[in-house]
């Protein structure tokens, strides 16, 4: 099968199921008679931009960090004053609290982006740490999150 065919079934797969984790997307591959290996579909899910998503219960999901075509730089500031709650600068390194199960959502939108002044990303569940090549650079960085946490 063509990489083209197998990410095409992969989303396929997402966008029907709740998937939570590689395996069960590895199963749920198999069950359509489509065998890779797990090397494989991580490349795929890190290719994709997949991410995973909280539902209203809790439970994380796999889903497609959406394709939104208007100015990323408004959909960074929509997505800081919908889930920042906290910005901490130190020195080259700001540390982004997020409400829970949303810290990469925010990293993936970051990263995707290209975000003016963050050379690297780390998410955890509600937590973004953004590292810049400089002190200067992330105060900026910093004042642009402030600026924009609850608008």
């Amino acid at each position: 099968m063509k990489k083209e065919d197998r990410q095409r079934k992969i989303e396929q797969l997402i966008k029907q199921q709740k998937i939570s984790n590689q395996d069960s997307l590895i199963q749920a591959l198999e069950d359509e008679g489509i065998h890779f290996t797990q090397a494989t579909v991580s490349r795929d899910i890190r290719e994709m931009k997949i991410i995973k998503q909280a539902d209203t219960d809790g439970n994380t999901y796999y889903t497609l960090l959406k394709k939104d075509h208007s100015d990323p730089k408004q959909r960074i500031k929509e997505t800081i004053s919908d889930i920042v709650t906290n910005v901490t600068n130190v020195q080259f390194v700001n540390i982004v609290q997020t409400t829970p199960r949303n810290a990469n959502v925010l990293a993936a939108l970051i990263d995707d982006n290209e975000f003016p002044g963050v050379v690297g990303t780390l998410a955890g569940y509600d937590t973004v740490v953004l590292f810049s090549p400089n002190n200067e650079t992330a105060q900026e960085v910093s004042r642009f999150f402030i600026a924009n946490i609850g608008e």
